[in-house]
């Protein structure tokens, strides 16, 4: 059984950083393809971003590219998103997605591609 468990969110205020981690149990992480997504409060869930199975190739979101880096660490079945330039909008639940993929290359941007889901952190960022 593959699980997944966020931390790191918080409140902080606009400009501001953060950094949320999702650990992986279960399975073999490095044959897993990683994003992370997001859903503010009457909104659908959105992606953030995504990286292949070994963190080489990554894809952003137009309104967090720049702000936003994803990383992952195979040796410990981890990954983690760094968000600096926080702002108001970024206010939302992030989640932490997992999908066993055999392409090597591939990085999956859409919530559909996805088979196993964290729960969730919240990050509210005040203005």
């Amino acid at each position: 059984q593959v699980q997944l468990v966020e931390s790191g969110g918080r409140l902080v205020q606009a400009g501001g950083s953060l950094r949320l981690s999702c650990a992986v149990s279960g399975g073999t992480f490095s044959s897993y393809a990683m994003g992370w997504f997001r859903q503010a409060p009457g909104k659908e869930r959105e992606f953030v971003a995504a990286l292949n199975r070994w963190g080489a190739r990554t894809y952003y979101s137009d309104s967090v590219k720049g702000r936003f880096t994803i990383s992952r660490d195979n040796a410990k079945n981890t990954v983690a998103l760094q968000m600096n330039s926080l702002e108001p909008e970024d206010t939302a639940v992030y989640y932490c997605a997992a999908e066993p993929i055999s392409n090597i290359l591939s990085v999956l941007t859409t919530p559909q591609a996805y088979g196993y889901w964290g729960q969730g952190t919240q990050v509210t960022v005040s203005s």
